[in-house]
């Protein structure tokens, strides 16, 4: 069963709720196989949904890819593992403006982020990717184990003169989670058709309740038929 939630201007898509309490990256490993992703609700909580995942054993850069990290080559890339050891303010201002300006004030506070990045007790999460110039311009919250890495949650300056940032932003995750030899990327759910951009990266997969495919244009028709 199907069980739509609308909240403001996002809908989330889920098919099961579960709140695990075996964090031993195995079961973790095994449940994002089967279309559960962390969430940022409580600790241990994870939702079955339409997941998106590009197997990076099969992952070669395209040459859109390629444009796009031309693009943003300026940009460089640095992790830092949660909870935050030097945790500045400006990362959840910065975190609240974006959602509040495409999704809408409530979606997504400045202390649930803070939360997410200081709160070991509290989040799921484990890695924060961070994308700067000059300055800091942009930030994923992810989880991440050995095989596996979830682009969580990005945002950046939405007045950032690159307007390539975001797609650059998952690009360059995309490599750095092949360089780590990792086995898979979690890139979020495909709840309508505003997904299809994370559909343009080779070896990408998606999660239909049951079973992962592959292909965009499977997806485009089952987008058509059910919405």
């Amino acid at each position: 069963m199907e069980i739509w939630i609308l909240k403001l201007k996002i809908m989330y898509l889920k098919w099961a709720i579960k709140n695990i309490k075996d964090f031993t990256e195995e079961n973790i490993n095994s449940l994002y196989d089967t279309g559960f992703v962390f969430t940022r609700k409580g600790y241990g909580e994870m939702d079955q949904t339409r997941s998106v995942r590009v197997d990076l054993t099969k992952f070669e850069l395209s040459s859109e890819n390629r444009r796009v990290l031309r693009k943003t080559e300026n940009i460089k890339l640095e992790t830092v593992a949660l909870p935050h050891p030097d945790y500045d303010w400006s990362i959840h201002k910065l975190g609240h403006e974006f959602y509040s300006q495409k999704f809408g004030d409530k979606t997504f506070s400045a202390n649930k982020i803070k939360e997410l990045l200081t709160d070991a007790d509290k989040s799921n999460f484990n890695l924060l990717l961070i994308y700067s110039a000059d300055k800091p311009l942009g930030y994923a919250i992810c989880f991440q184990t050995k095989n596996i890495l979830h682009y969580s949650y990005p945002f950046y300056n939405l007045s950032a003169d690159n307007i390539n940032l975001g797609i650059g932003m998952m690009t360059k995750a995309i490599v750095w989670a092949k360089e780590q030899n990792k086995k898979y990327i979690y890139l979020g759910s495909a709840k309508d058709e505003k997904a299809l951009y994370k559909f343009q990266f080779t070896g990408v997969e998606w999660f239909d309740g049951k079973k992962w495919n592959s292909g965009i244009e499977e997806i485009k028709k089952y987008f058509k038929i059910k919405f």
